[in-house]
């Protein structure tokens, strides 16, 4: 999960900012994960999803419960 290991590895946002500046300006609490940031917290930093920067393709959550499960399918582990 790119958000889990942003936070872990990246818990300054050092490479975030370098490489996706059009987040530089988001707080370190919302820069892994800028689509569950308040409204105001991106208006503030610029922010604007779906035009300055991309909404997710992907909700990983659901995509590791999906991957859960089918492994469970897989293996017969319960």
């Amino acid at each position: 999960n790119p958000v889990l290991q942003g936070k872990k590895f990246d818990t300054k946002g050092d490479y975030v900012r370098k490489w996706e500046p059009e987040l530089a300006k988001l707080p370190n609490g919302t820069l892994h994960a800028p689509w569950d940031a308040s409204p105001s917290v991106l208006r503030k930093a610029g922010v604007v999803l779906g035009q300055t920067y991309p909404k997710p393709v992907v909700a990983h959550d659901m995509a590791r419960q999906r991957a859960l499960a089918a492994y469970k399918t897989i293996t017969g582990n319960n």
